[in-house]
């Protein structure tokens, strides 16, 4: 049976068997799901890229060579901003063009997912681990509590099983959530390390800290401000810094802004690291109320090496040469419509290798609305030199 057939019919089954788009996060990677500001509600895109990676070492170098190849995109959209000036569009990368990186950190996944999202890699070990960590900010002991799975029970396990003849795939049925709940509180960790701690019912904020979904980037700094000192035990970190994130508007001219917290502790490379891959998010529903909080703990123990990286002007050239992805159906209109520029990791679930790219924010003419309103899109290049990668992207191949 097909992915796709098997998918399909999978839509009569409970939807937590079906993987669930994620909403955008500033550096999620090529595999995540981005909101156009410029468009209808929903509308969003999926890039995927490394679902053919491996690497090879040449004779004479330390480093292997990073197959980069392939990237599919999916045909529900793409990734744009909708703003009257790139200055609207707004997050606290820590990156500045004026840094002299001369490398940066690759690493390998160690999850990886076959055409039915079945999980090779998944550390339950670590899972457990982090579901322990979490429960502990909130001074629960997770010994004294029980701990589930998502696990299919047998009578979907008899239905799955009886709708395709026998044919399921392997593994399908294995939990891919480890789970656990307490009086107003339910946390679950994945196989990505990404633990989700819902409240309920939702925690009421003092006045002048609840905020919904179009608020003030001053209001949302304001919550952030008091989150950070109030919730500095489920933070976590050492030295939070804020980041604010968004500014888009939607087709009703309201922009929206998210918060997260990383560590601004250490060396350049060192926070480029913290803010890509360890950030604590939180989340208030359209009361206001604190619904829920997101930690990332992904795996970086695989480390590959440390890759020589280009710089931002030799990025730009790549770009304006054509050398890049992009889920904008527009070729680049030229170096007098970059707009922005910026360093980061992708870090989607379905990455073999966590590698650094250039996102550039470039302004489509072609989708300049009244009002003033410009729609940029994203555009990116690869930061890894060039002689370390299998593949550079070419506008059209791909």
């Amino acid at each position: 049976m097909k992915a796709k057939d098997f998918l399909e019919a999978m839509n009569e089954i409970d939807g937590k068997y079906v993987h669930e788009a994620i909403g955008y996060r500033k550096k999620s990677g090529k595999y995540l799901w981005m909101k156009w500001g410029g468009a209808a509600a929903g509308i969003a895109v999926a890039i995927y890229a490394g679902s053919r990676i491996f690497s090879w070492t040449l004779p004479g170098r330390e480093l292997p060579i990073l197959d980069n190849g392939g990237i599919e995109i999916g045909d529900m959209g793409f990734e744009g901003y909708m703003a009257q000036d790139i200055s609207e569009i707004v997050n606290g990368n820590p990156w500045k063009e004026t840094m002299e990186l001369s490398a940066l950190p690759v690493y390998r996944n160690p999850v990886t997912y076959d055409d039915y999202r079945v999980a090779s890699g998944d550390d339950f070990g670590k899972m457990r681990e982090l579901l322990q960590d979490v429960a502990g900010r909130f001074g629960l002991d997770l010994n004294e509590m029980t701990v589930t799975d998502d696990g299919p029970d047998e009578k979907t396990r008899e239905i799955i099983t009886q709708k395709f003849d026998g044919d399921v795939p392997e593994g399908y049925f294995n939990p891919t959530r480890l789970m656990t709940e307490t009086e107003g509180m339910k946390i679950e960790v994945n196989q990505a390390l990404t633990a989700k701690i819902s409240f309920n019912p939702p925690i009421t904020l003092p006045e002048g800290y609840g905020i919904t979904a179009h608020a003030s980037y001053e209001e949302v700094a304001a919550a952030a401000e008091y989150l950070k000192n109030e919730y500095d035990h489920i933070i976590g970190i050492d030295n939070p810094q804020i980041n604010i994130y968004g500014g888009n508007y939607n087709i009703y001219h309201q922009q929206s802004y998210w918060m997260e917290f990383f560590d601004g502790s250490g060396n350049d490379v060192e926070q480029i690291i913290q803010y890509n891959f360890y950030p604590v998010a939180f989340y208030q529903n359209e009361e206001g109320k604190l619904f829920l909080a997101r930690i990332y703990q992904p795996d970086l123990s695989q480390k590959v090496g440390d890759y020589p990286v280009i710089t931002a002007e030799r990025a730009k050239e790549l770009l304006i040469n054509g050398n890049y992805y992009t889920t904008v159906p527009y070729e680049m209109p030229g170096a007098e419509y970059v707009a922005k520029t910026e360093l980061i990791y992708m870090t989607g679930e379905r990455e073999q290798y966590y590698m650094p790219y250039y996102h550039f924010y470039i302004e489509v003419p072609e989708l300049e609305r009244e009002g003033g309103f410009k729609t940029y899109g994203g555009y990116y290049v690869p930061a890894v030199e060039g002689s370390y990668l299998s593949y550079m992207p070419v506008w059209g191949e791909y």
